[in-house]
């Protein structure tokens, strides 16, 4: 990706999480230590993404020994828009921009596109990308396909 507007290290380290809970879905809670194994990255970075994700009641969590994540709801109920907001609710924005020109054409300028991709990314969601998974045919590291229904 070579575009200004890129999402963040964390963000992508996120949906890769949640995209992996939904493709590999069994009955098991996935690990976050396996989660952070297969990413790459450290426990640190990726644990406050997974709990902001359970508080948005995207991921449910379970303690103990072989506790873990899984979809708080159905997989075709999750967008891409849902996760961003969960995970970036947090980040702390720049500065308002002081000059004129600052509030009125560029800061508004930004605000549309922030519009336009929220709306693209609200109708993604993590079924479309498991279904891309599948296409592309991705290694499924689960059981067989266990998306619940409500």
């Amino acid at each position: 990706m070579n575009g200004i507007l890129q999402p963040t290290r964390k963000l992508v380290a996120a949906i890769e999480a949640v995209l992996d809970i939904a493709y590999a879905a069994t009955d098991q809670p996935v690990s976050g230590q396996e989660l952070t194994k297969r990413q790459g990255v450290p426990p640190r970075f990726l644990e406050p993404a997974l709990q902001a994700l359970s508080r948005a009641e995207i991921l449910s969590s379970e303690r103990g020994p072989r506790g873990g994540y899984r979809l708080a709801r159905e997989r075709r109920r999750i967008t891409l828009g849902d996760i961003c907001r969960a995970v970036v609710a947090g980040d702390v924005p720049e500065g308002e921009p002081q000059s004129q020109l600052g509030k009125k054409v560029v800061h508004s300028l930004f605000a549309g596109l922030d519009q336009e991709l929220m709306a693209r990314l609200d109708a993604v969601t993590l079924d479309d990308l498991c279904q891309r998974a599948y296409e592309q045919n991705v290694e499924k590291r689960g059981g067989p396909d266990c998306d619940f229904t409500i």
